[in-house]
């Protein structure tokens, strides 16, 4: 029997059997030596490694150097880890070849340096550019590794790991207005990380996920190698699409499956307040939303707003939505499935499927699809965010429990996401993204702030009470989490050494029994723990290896 399909309990009982094997105790601190000391061994070890020459002052910067704050924050979504208290890096590396991230894990590798990897920056809490459990680290940042290569006759394209999933939408559309890619719908997402936690849009419930529409890849591996599908291996090629970043290497770029889309879809936004009968309305869409055609997306932002009668607090409901169709079809199919919304033609918009992209993204209509090359985002905030995934309907009891509690927070915001369609006939093991067959919707949880204020521990208060609140409505036994949306109050690794045991702790939440077979390939590809953060995927203890 493959060793991946021991159970976890199973496997715990044997880590139990002795105190010796619950820890993989690989890395062990020694006396650091200096900063200046370190850049210095590093800058010698990288200029020797690397085929390709570029001048250090476009690839190395040191918190010395006047661009460094700039380059730490350009691409940093959330402004917790970027306030004076957080860790700063020794230095951060701008590859702008891949020899030059060869160059980088053979040399942190060689040098015992900790190192983090950053493609977007978007994620939640912060692990691709700050570590909080060692020191020193450095940084690779991938972000001038963004060349993409569409091929509409091979219906598929070459992406780098720094391309935003916006450049790579705007490339495709470039070449064909019938060919698209379903992924992200916040488009400064770097498609490198992206695609490493399952990557969900807009067209999931017609084609699944961005990670599910992967075909091949191109990594450096723990020993500095590039591999591609056929040099890795089935397994850490299934492990590296939806098993989160930064555990089995550096992903250069991906080999992605253009899908189809028609030339004309449709758009649209119904809100709803709580006045206007939001409750039952929204009782009804979770009823129905993962038995929608599933060429019909409708997710609900749910937020608090000021009443238009009275202007006191209330929560609204805005059903965003994508049709792969014209405005006809979409309403005949809305007064089959889903009338009580009351959607009319004024409420409905045509357009491209690249200007749809722009219209979910939360761009006005008459804004060009050139802002997609911007490649980043004007969203930075100080925020903290959690998620759940359900498969029975929330009742309407428990909804009004809700609204009281979303009232209570300053700048509150919910987002639910249908499944369904797809999204239900992928198998859970297909890849390591689990949750499928049975899940109605995914609620992403967020509160946000504008300031560095000493209120912070509020908003944090206010979040966690709201998790607790909504436990008996979600998933259970695990209680699913999205891997993209990194919470560390589900644990984390405490220090360089990564436990298994606690390790399981979240990784059945983001993975559920995908957990141990992603467990048996870090231990393989990694063994020593080398790619690392606060909830990467532990390598097994030596002695529980065989």
């Amino acid at each position: 029997m493959a060793f991946w399909r021991i159970s976890i309990c199973s496997l715990l009982l044997l880590l139990l059997s002795s105190s010796t094997m619950a820890t993989a105790s690989i890395y062990r601190p020694r006396k650091r030596p200096t900063s200046s000391l370190i850049q210095e061994k590093f800058i010698q070890c990288f200029t020797g490694s690397s085929q390709f020459y570029i001048p250090l002052s476009t690839a190395f910067f040191t918190p010395n150097n006047a661009s460094f704050t700039s380059v730490l924050q350009s691409t940093a979504q959330n402004l917790r880890y970027l306030v004076p208290s957080m860790p700063k890096p020794e230095f951060i590396i701008t590859p702008q070849h891949e020899s030059q991230v060869q160059a980088s894990v053979i040399c942190a590798k060689r040098l015992d340096i900790h190192l983090r990897v950053r493609s977007g920056g978007h994620d939640y809490e912060g692990l691709s550019y700050v570590s909080e459990i060692e020191s020193p680290f450095v940084i690779v940042d991938l972000s001038k590794l963004r060349s993409i290569k569409v091929d509409i006759q091979d219906n598929s394209a070459w992406v780098e790991a720094g391309a935003t999933i916006g450049e790579v939408y705007y490339r495709i559309a470039e070449k064909s207005n019938i060919h698209g890619f379903p992924a992200g719908l916040c488009t400064s997402l770097g498609i490198g990380g992206h695609i490493t936690g399952g990557a969900y849009g807009s067209m999931m419930r017609k084609f699944g996920l961005g990670a599910d529409n992967v075909i091949d890849a191109r990594i450096v591996d723990v020993n500095g190698r590039v591999l591609d599908r056929a040099a890795m291996g089935e397994d850490l090629f299934w492990a590296i699409r939806g098993g989160g970043g930064a555990s089995f290497g550096i992903i250069l770029e991906w080999k992605i499956k253009l899908v189809p889309v028609p030339a004309t879809v449709t758009v649209f936004t119904v809100t709803k307040s709580l006045e206007q009968g939001a409750t039952k309305l929204l009782y009804k869409w979770q009823t129905v939303a993962d038995k929608l055609d599933e060429d019909l997306f409708i997710r609900v932002i749910i937020q608090t707003a000021n009443a238009v009668k009275n202007n006191a607090k209330t929560v609204t409901t805005s059903y965003n939505a994508l049709f792969l169709g014209n405005a006809e079809r979409l309403l005949r199919v809305m007064q089959q499935s889903f009338p009580e919304l009351g959607l009319t033609g004024k409420d409905c918009t045509e357009t491209s499927w690249i200007k749809s992209v722009l219209y979910i993204a939360g761009y006005s209509s008459n804004t060009p699809a050139e802002i997609l090359l911007q490649g980043r985002s004007t969203f930075k905030n100080y925020f903290k965010a959690k998620s759940d995934f359900v498969k029975e309907a929330i009742p309407e009891t428990a909804l009004e429990g809700l609204w009281k509690r979303l009232l209570e927070e300053d700048s509150p915001l919910m987002i639910w996401n249908p499944y369904g369609g797809m999204m239900a006939r992928i198998s859970e093991s297909q890849i390591p993204f689990p949750h499928r067959q049975g899940t109605k919707f995914k609620i992403q949880y967020l509160t946000l702030w504008q300031d560095e204020d000493n209120n912070a521990s509020k908003h944090f208060d206010w979040i966690r009470r709201l998790y607790n609140y909504m436990a008996p409505y979600v998933s259970m036994f695990p209680r699913g989490a999205y891997v993209n949306y990194r919470d560390l109050d589900l644990g984390m690794n405490k220090n360089i050494n990564t436990s298994f045991m606690e390790a399981s702790l979240w990784g059945v939440r983001y993975f559920k029994d995908n957990f141990m077979r992603l467990v048996k390939v870090k231990s393989r590809v990694d063994p020593n723990n080398f790619f690392r953060h606060e909830q990467s995927i532990p390598p097994l203890p030596v002695q529980a290896r065989y």
